[in-house]
C-alpha cells in the first residue's frame, strides 16, 4: 500500500540555483522522512527559477519562457537524482518546454526510482496560457507504469474534463495525479470538483496539489492559492464523503495519505453503484 505525499507549495525568489536545489531536496526528503512512496508537486512550481534571471526576464511572460529552457537540463538531472536516492516515484509539477517547432508545451514529468522519466503533457489550456502566455496543448493521453500499478496525470485545466481520465482509466491507471495552479478561490474549487468528480465516475483515487502564496515579483505566477488533497470513490471502504485527506487552505506543507489501490476493483466490482461499468450506458440515449 503506497504512501503519496500532494504538496502545497510556495513560490520563492531565489538567489542562485543551490537555492532552488537545496529547496527541493528539503521538500524530497520531508516526504521521505514520512514513508512516502510517490510525490506530487504542482503545476509551475518551477516558475520560481524565473527569479534567477534579471527583472527584464522575469517581468516578461514571453522572456521567462525562453530562459527557463538553459535550466531544463539541471532541473531533470536533479528530480531524477533524487528520485534514484530515495527510492521514490517524483511528479514534479510541470515545466515549459520549447518544442522544436516554437511551441512551448507544457509538460508534467514523472521519474521513477530507476532512474527513468516521462511526461504527459497538458492537453486544454487556460484563457491565460492561450491568450496572453501563448503555451500550446499536447494530443496524446498517456499512462505511466509503476510498481504499484497505473498512474496518469491531469495536469489542472484537464481535470475539468472527463474524457482524458476516463481513457487513462479504461486503460488501467487506478491512480491519477493532477498538478494545479489556480489564482483565485474559484479557480481551485473548479480543479477540486473536477478531481471529485473524476474519482467518482471511475471509482479511483484523484490526488490534487497546489501552488499557494503570492510571488509580487512574478509575471505568471503572482497569486496562488488552493489545498493538496486525495480525492476517492465515495462508496464502500472509502470516506463517505470522498475526501480521504486534505490540507488547509493556502498553508504551506505535504498532505499524505495510504492507497488501498486494490480497493479501486474491489469497489468497481462489489460497490453499492457502478459508476466505472455503467459509464457506456450514457450515450445509449438520446
Amino acid at each position: 500500500m503506497p504512501k503519496i505525499a500532494s504538496a502545497q507549495y510556495d513560490i520563492s525568489f531565489l538567489e542562485t540555483w543551490e537555492n532552488f536545489e537545496t529547496k527541493t531536496r528539503r521538500w524530497v526528503k520531508d516526504a521521505v522522512d514520512h514513508q512516502a512512496d510517490i510525490l506530487l508537486f504542482p503545476e509551475y512550481a518551477c516558475m520560481e527559477l524565473a527569479s534567477l534571471f534579471s527583472k527584464d526576464i522575469y517581468s516578461s511572460l514571453s522572456g521567462q519562457l525562453d530562459a527557463l529552457q538553459t535550466l531544463l537540463p539541471q532541473y531533470l538531472a536533479l528530480f531524477k537524482t533524487l528520485a534514484v536516492e530515495h527510492g521514490v516515484y517524483i511528479q514534479a509539477g510541470t515545466y515549459p518546454v520549447k518544442h522544436d517547432n516554437g511551441e512551448f508545451r507544457n509538460h508534467a514529468y514523472f521519474f521513477t526510482p530507476e532512474g527513468d522519466y516521462a511526461y504527459q503533457e497538458k492537453l486544454t489550456m487556460t484563457r491565460f496560457e492561450n491568450e496572453q502566455w501563448h503555451i500550446s496543448r499536447g494530443l496524446e493521453i498517456k499512462v505511466f507504469e509503476t510498481k504499484f500499478g497505473k498512474v496518469a496525470i491531469n495536469i489542472c485545466y484537464d481535470s475539468e474534463f472527463p474524457h482524458y481520465a476516463r481513457q487513462q482509466a479504461e486503460r488501467g491507471a487506478t491512480l491519477i495525479l493532477v498538478p494545479s495552479c489556480t489564482d483565485t478561490e474559484a479557480g481551485y474549487y473548479r480543479v477540486r470538483i473536477g478531481c471529485q468528480a473524476r474519482a467518482l465516475e471511475n471509482q479511483c483515487y484523484v490526488v490534487q496539489a497546489s501552488l499557494v502564496g503570492n510571488a509580487d515579483w512574478s509575471e505568471a505566477v503572482d497569486v496562488n492559492c488552493g489545498a493538496a488533497a486525495i480525492y476517492t470513490a465515495v462508496d464502500r471502504g472509502f470516506p463517505n464523503n470522498g475526501i480521504l485527506s486534505i490540507g488547509e487552505y493556502n498553508k504551506v506543507q505535504w498532505v499524505y495519505a495510504d492507497l488501498d489501490l486494490a480497493a479501486v476493483a474491489t469497489v468497481r466490482q462489489e460497490g453499492q453503484v457502478f459508476n466505472y461499468r455503467d459509464w457506456p450506458k450514457q450515450f445509449d440515449c438520446q
